[in-house]
């Protein structure tokens, strides 16, 4: 017994396939120029990194005098800690902004 296609679904599916996939290259291409600045929580360090998780860049902002070795240490672990989370948030916000109107294919 021959199976019917319905040609319709397959055409919309296929449709749906490329937009995803034209979506996911602007996806990326996206990600390579978004990124946030954070600091650390006394202010001391100021990291830059970019919403794939790359810190591009790390600053002491703040003075260091009576600063011993172990301060200054933990405020560049905090920024950093801030800035991994940071680049979480630009990635899941900007997935959203840009996913958000597809529904995965079990709820379709």
């Amino acid at each position: 017994m021959a199976r019917e296609i319905d040609e319709a679904w397959v055409e919309e599916a296929i449709e749906r396939y490329r937009r995803i996939s034209a979506l996911q290259d602007e996806f990326t291409k996206a990600l390579s120029g978004l990124s946030v600045t954070v600091q650390s929580p006394d202010g001391l360090v100021e990291v830059d990194v970019a919403a794939s998780g790359a810190i591009t860049s790390v600053r002491v902002v703040g003075s260091l005098t009576g600063r011993s070795n172990v301060e200054l240490s933990g405020s560049i672990q905090a920024a950093v800690t801030a800035a991994a989370d940071a680049a979480s948030w630009a990635r899941d916000k900007l997935h959203a902004e840009m996913f958000g109107d597809y529904r995965p294919l079990r709820e379709v």
